[in-house]
């Protein structure tokens, strides 16, 4: 991790960005990008810490040279974090440790990045004053594993039992239910974020996200699994499913996660002091079983797995209802998720992460 931050390039000395934290990942430079695309100036802030990250940065400085301007530096770097702050128009904060099994292995590292993190960002906010909105990325992991719903299982996916969940998914009434290190720092840092709209008059609004996929995603095992199904399968290497592959999650696409990120910004008069699911919705629910026979189609060869114990907190089941951000948020019916994967196969292939598929 960085021990202090680099200094800013001078593409916006002077002006007030729009500060994306963890700006380099894969949906944070998504929504640089669209940032930029539409004339605003962009400061991103990421540790620089992934595999992957500093290519996504390089993409962003080549294509907005006079808008995007980094800063290397650690959220647990509080003065850092907050001079960044002290200059920004708004704030996306997606900067975060995202996977259940490091938060297993180091709940400390877990704890002082999500939560400590979050916390001296909307304190700085505050300090500051001023009104400078943030959006806050959160997971539908703060229901915790839904184990009081009864599952059916059919076509190779578990359903839940109840017909109104099976039509809509999990609203925003059911209530939190933290499990494991990463639930309980993501949801404390959820709460914190719509308290400090409500205690202190910060703008803020919370999206708990499902599972988003897209450019510029390269999964592994622990996150970002439609990416990593894929560049397994276009390589030829085998999968890993943890549990027996029926577990039903509704994905969406990067483009449409954007378009909720930026609706809930140009909204957030309307909207602070809230939290929306966000996810691809029941008609973009797919299980791990279905998609892997949809990108045996696309890669025209057998989808070779591998089979282990469930998860610490995984779910069987996880669709998001997406009625209240649809209303509140007026966002559009998301890409259908066979669309979108075979896109995201198609750009891995362009960007030569993975091989042409053989013939068949």
């Amino acid at each position: 991790m960085s021990g202090g931050a680099a200094p800013s390039s001078p593409a916006i000395n002077g002006r007030q960005p729009v500060l994306v934290t963890g700006g380099a990942g894969f949906i944070g430079s998504n929504l640089a990008d669209r940032l930029a695309s539409e004339g605003h100036d962009v400061l991103i802030y990421d540790a620089l810490s992934r595999p992957g990250v500093e290519t996504n940065l390089a993409w962003l400085k080549e294509r907005h040279p006079r808008r995007i301007s980094s800063v290397t530096a650690d959220v647990r770097d509080s003065a850092a974090l907050a001079a960044a702050a002290g200059q920004a128009s708004a704030v996306f904060h997606m900067a975060a440790q995202v996977a259940v099994t490091t938060s297993l292995v180091d709940p400390r590292e877990d704890f002082d990045i999500n939560l400590g993190g979050t916390f001296s960002l909307l304190d700085a906010l505050r300090r500051r004053g001023g009104q400078v909105p943030l959006v806050f990325a959160s997971t539908n992991k703060v229901y915790g594993d839904l184990a009081d719903l009864e599952f059916v299982l059919e076509d190779q996916a578990y359903v839940p039992a109840d017909s109104s969940v099976r039509a809509n998914g999990i609203g925003e009434e059911r209530p939190l239910d933290f499990h494991t290190p990463y639930g309980c720092s993501k949801g404390a840092a959820d709460q914190y974020v719509l308290d400090f709209g409500r205690s202190f008059g910060v703008p803020t609004a919370v999206l708990r996200m499902s599972c988003i996929y897209g450019q510029r995603q390269m999964g592994t095992e622990d996150q970002g699994w439609v990416a990593h199904f894929l560049l397994r399968a276009l390589r030829g290497e085998p999968i890993s499913i943890y549990g027996d592959g029926y577990q039903v999650r509704d994905v969406m696409d990067v483009g449409d996660a954007v378009d909720a990120y930026l609706a809930a910004w140009r909204n957030i008069g309307a909207v602070s002091g809230r939290a929306f699911n966000l996810g691809g919705g029941p008609a973009n629910a797919v299980s791990l079983r279905q998609l892997l026979a949809h990108i045996g189609d696309l890669t025209n060869r057998r989808v070779e797995t591998q089979y282990s114990d469930w998860r610490a907190g995984d779910q069987r089941y996880y669709v998001s209802d997406t009625a209240r951000a649809a209303r509140e948020l007026g966002l559009r019916p998301a890409r259908p998720w066979r669309e979108g994967v075979a896109a995201l196969a198609q750009w891995l292939r362009q960007e030569r992460v993975a091989p042409e598929p053989a013939s068949a």
